[in-house]
């Protein structure tokens, strides 16, 4: 295994986390180049990390002599191309950014190389003890086995207009059905406000928002025996209400949004709140994206009333492509303990990637004074739920299933027991 000691590196260049420029543009990280020769390919999502990780390769190159490529693509493509290079061995990546919810899946199917006893022996160098037990556990580890390393956390906060909600008398909701009266005292389709927005588009989209709410509501997409229980009680109800909430109180078109139709409608003012992941917050106070900047702020995701409060975790793993020769690997690691390093993921935090993840980012001063709903996060992770969205082998069935079910409820084509109950059937044959 190629030695590369990371902080080294950076005390020798005098660089602890000042910022990505003046990581690309030292020269002194490294003397003896170890990885000279070497081209790592890495498949991103086109999460705001992708296009840091892209602009951070020539800071690689200069600390370990390694070239690395970065090919940004969307959720979707993402899974497809990479899915086909594990199976097909055609060893077109060398690196994939993981998301938490695949893990089953690598594991079972022996994507990615099992780096358990590399994290083991490079524990100190790595500083586990700074990065939240929950997030080493759900971004990385399927069955006590790490199959991808935590590099881009991320937590499920409820990002919401305080101008609109003081206008209003109105309190941060405490509460799911606070959120829900609160939505609808806040939608007034004659001044284009709406009280709540989500994710609606057929697919991972729906099914992922839908599987968010559901477990603050107190539904559960497993039952106590490791199987699915769709259908459950819990699960409709929650379905009803998330139908509820779309029908009276969502801008119009809300059942087309992923991810990035939602967070433009909350910047464009469309939208007095929404649940969402703590990596698109900062763009709510960049001018030349939003137009509600100064007006929002950001709070822990409400649960039902009696529940105790577990917030959802999320975010991604830095998963090696079992299928690369040794070489590679061991230069895939490298680039691992290099990103997620103290300085180099305090840098890439800077540079807007929105992947927190260690202990001491959250109290930071530079990090803090940019960033202020970091507490918000900690708490997020100190309570933190990462198995909301199992994470079994059959989860992207699971997923493609609810993703036609709910947003078949919310089009108005079925309701919710109809389309629960159908999808229990379909999904029960998976085990």
């Amino acid at each position: 295994m190629t030695k590369f000691s990371t902080s080294n590196a950076f005390k020798r260049a005098g660089l602890l986390g000042v910022g990505l420029i003046a990581l690309m543009t030292s020269t002194a990280f490294s003397q003896d180049k170890p990885l000279a020769g070497v081209t790592l390919t890495l498949a991103s999502q086109n999460d705001q990390f992708g296009a840091v990780l892209a602009k951070m390769a020539p800071a690689f190159k200069e600390a370990t002599g390694a070239d690395l490529k970065v090919e940004i693509m969307d959720y979707g493509t993402l899974l497809t191309k990479t899915t086909a290079d594990f199976v097909g061995d055609t060893k077109g990546y060398d690196l994939v950014t993981m998301d938490i919810v695949w893990a089953g899946a690598y594991a079972e199917n022996e994507y990615s190389v099992d780096i358990t006893d590399w994290v083991k022996r490079d524990a100190a160098e790595l500083e586990l003890d700074d990065i939240y037990p929950v997030i080493l556990s759900a971004l990385g580890q399927y069955d006590g086995k790490y199959v991808a390393f935590p590099f881009a956390a991320y937590a499920n906060v409820l990002a919401y207009r305080k101008d609109l909600y003081d206008a209003a008398g109105l309190k941060a909701p405490a509460t799911m059905e606070e959120l829900v009266e609160n939505a609808k005292t806040l939608t007034d389709p004659s001044k284009n406000q709406y009280g709540f927005v989500a994710n609606g588009q057929k697919g991972p989209a729906v099914a992922q928002d839908w599987m968010q709410y559901n477990t603050q509501m107190g539904g559960s997409i497993l039952g106590p025996d490791g199987k699915p229980a769709l259908n459950s009680e819990a699960n409709i109800n929650s379905l009803a209400v998330y139908k509820q909430l779309f029908a009276e109180t969502a801008p119009p078109g809300a059942i087309e949004y992923d991810w990035g139709g939602r967070e433009e409608s909350f910047r464009q003012g469309l939208a007095a709140q929404m649940q969402t992941w703590s990596v698109g917050a900062p763009g709510y106070s960049d001018p030349s994206i939003s137009k509600v900047v100064g007006k929002v702020a950001i709070t822990t995701a409400p649960v039902a009333a009696g529940l105790k409060p577990e917030y959802g975790v999320g975010g991604w793993g830095m998963a090696i492509n079992a299928d690369i020769d040794d070489k590679q690997k061991e230069a895939a690691w490298t680039f691992i303990k290099w990103l997620v390093s103290k300085p180099v993921h305090k840098a890439f935090n800077l540079e807007g990637a929105g992947s927190f993840m260690r202990k001491s980012q959250m109290t930071d001063p530079d990090l803090t004074a940019k960033f202020d709903f970091l507490p918000v996060v900690a708490t997020t992770y100190e309570n933190g739920n990462g198995d909301y969205r199992p994470r079994i082998p059959q989860y992207p069935e699971i997923q493609d299933i609810l993703g036609s079910a709910v947003n078949a409820v919310l089009a108005g084509a079925v309701e919710p027991k109809a389309a629960l109950d159908e999808a229990q059937a379909e999904a029960a044959k998976l085990f």
